[in-house]
């Protein structure tokens, strides 16, 4: 489907776009997401019908506009997480020709990378809701819909909703940025765990972890951590600590929400042997998913890590 010319002729012809090949039905959602009754009452509706002042974008992409929602793609969002941290590979997969302003047809388009080519998948506007409620993710702020569009757009890449509903870290990190991805075992991690991490993060690589749990999928521990979960890693430091050093490892939820609670969470005593201008640039004290733990926490409490960049 070619964007360009498809949104042109909506505009001659005074049409908000209908996508034949990505309908606006059950068949997008996938038959077995949800029981039958539940997936008899799915609405669609276009972000110009929820909001009066729709946009795509507004002041700027981040991983905190990003909220998890019923069905089960944190392997995804935890990628897309870490992709709005690298602006060079985010112009890539979402496009700047499109908005609710100028133009606007109903009708919009994102690239991913698929065996060795950008492909460009058009979508139309139409969002499934249940019950009023967001069916899979729902943006931080009501009017903005970058999110949940680049999702949609997503969902057709894959065949349907459904096939979001669980997958891999890596598969979506490669997909977002056409790179080359590894990963290591938390379980036997390399001894210079440490160095990988600060060295992946300097050289701006794109990375994830995700919690063993299949039989418990979902499921929040005490302390904060969640099983069978795919999380964001966003910034990895060594700052001084009491007499010494100390590398500690930032990570976000792709919940939105539900944080560690253990040593270097948002109000750990931890916190206050560090000089000010560490705590006061590092720590952001905040209900948003986002935490930092120590290197010895992050290898007890995940199972994998999945580091990708641009290059070998």
């Amino acid at each position: 489907q070619d964007f360009s010319r498809l949104r042109a002729l909506c505009l001659s012809q005074g049409l908000l776009f209908e996508d034949a090949t990505f309908p606006a039905h059950v068949s997008s959602i996938g038959p077995n997401l949800f029981p039958e009754d539940e997936l008899q009452q799915i609405q669609w509706k276009r972000p110009t019908e929820l909001q009066r002042n729709p946009y795509l974008i507004m002041d700027g992409v981040s991983r905190f506009d990003i909220i998890q929602g019923k069905i089960r793609s944190c392997w995804m969002l935890a990628a897309l997480g870490s992709l709005t941290l690298h602006k060079k590979f985010l112009e890539n997969v979402l496009p700047k020709d499109q908005g609710f302003r100028d133009d606007y047809a109903g009708i919009f388009h994102f690239r991913f990378w698929q065996y060795g080519d950008w492909v460009d998948v058009v979508i139309d506007d139409q969002l499934p809701f249940l019950n009023g409620n967001y069916l899979s993710v729902c943006p931080r702020t009501s009017n903005e819909f970058w999110p949940s569009l680049l999702e949609k757009a997503y969902a057709k890449l894959r065949g349907s909703y459904q096939n979001l509903h669980g997958g891999y870290l890596s598969d979506a990190l490669v997909d977002l940025t056409g790179g080359v991805q590894v990963q290591f075992s938390l379980k036997d991690p390399p001894p210079d765990l440490e160095e990988i991490l600060k060295a992946a993060y300097k050289s701006h690589s794109l990375m994830g972890c995700s919690t063993s749990g299949q039989l418990r999928r979902n499921t929040e521990l005490r302390n904060g951590i969640v099983q069978g979960h795919a999380y964001t890693v966003t910034g990895a430091v060594k700052i001084p600590y009491k007499n010494g050093w100390k590398h500690i490892i930032r990570i976000w939820n792709p919940w939105g929400h539900g944080e560690w609670k253990g040593p270097w969470s948002d109000d750990s005593p931890e916190w206050d042997h560090v000089e000010p201008r560490f705590r006061e640039a590092l720590l952001r004290n905040k209900d948003d998913g986002e935490f930092w733990m120590s290197c010895k926490n992050f290898k007890e409490q995940f199972s994998w890590l999945c580091i990708c960049n641009s290059t070998p």
